[in-house]
């Protein structure tokens, strides 16, 4: 009888179909590695956890009808056991301690090289964390300093769900169609609006808007 180990599955949460494939196509040159099934949104995905059972969820933060960080959140909810990493195009600098907080255990920029990605997988498979030495070293000098709210920037100082609203509005979206993505009420976008505004010293509606989409349009 065989000994050989089974390769490690891992579940591809990608709303980009070209993503997807090119994630498939250079894992699956990896013996001990196989992608076991793909998904596009927060409901593929969680529909799929329980019929692929992956050891291995790459998860990327913006997704059709939700974000990534919302569905980090929910898988680990319902499996603390689960790994994940973060694959994405957004900022380490503003995401990195995010997802690490929602319970993924890497962070990989898309800009990476697919020798990263591997690497990284096989990382987060043994069960430690991946992410940058800048991210590294970030967090090691905030858990010796102390460092709080205080010495955040007004952008880290957004909630996860306020960030997300922000890049909402930064890709043209309005307050009716942010709350139908993200399965809230029209009253709460507006709140979320209100302490965004307060929290990144902006006047109006027309700075909020302004504000947004030169983040959107700078990479997030």
């Amino acid at each position: 009888m065989s000994d050989k180990k089974s390769p490690s599955r891992i579940l591809i949460v990608d709303d980009h179909q070209l993503v997807r494939e090119g994630l498939t196509l250079r894992i699956s040159l990896e013996p001990d590695l196989c992608v076991c099934g793909e998904a596009a949104s927060q409901d593929e995905a969680l529909a799929q956890l329980d019929l692929a059972q992956p050891d291995l969820i790459i998860v990327d933060l913006s997704l059709k009808g939700g974000d990534g960080l919302g569905l980090i959140k929910q898988i680990k909810a319902r499996n603390p056991q689960a790994k994940m990493l973060v694959v994405t195009g957004f900022q380490e600098s503003l995401y990195g301690e995010r997802v690490l907080r929602a319970g993924a255990l890497g962070f990989l920029n898309k800009q990476e090289s697919t020798q990263h990605l591997i690497d990284a997988i096989r990382t987060v498979l043994t069960g430690r964390r991946y992410v940058s030495k800048q991210l590294e070293d970030r967090l090691i000098e905030k858990a010796i300093s102390g460092e709080g709210v205080g010495g955040q920037s007004p952008m880290e100082r957004l909630t996860d769900r306020e960030l997300e609203v922000f890049r909402l509005i930064g890709e043209g979206r309005t307050s009716g169609a942010i709350a139908n993505q993200l399965f809230l009420s029209p009253h709460t976008v507006d709140t979320h609006r209100e302490n965004i505004k307060r929290k990144l010293g902006l006047a109006n509606a027309g700075e909020l808007s302004q504000a947004a989409v030169q983040w959107v349009l700078e990479g997030g």
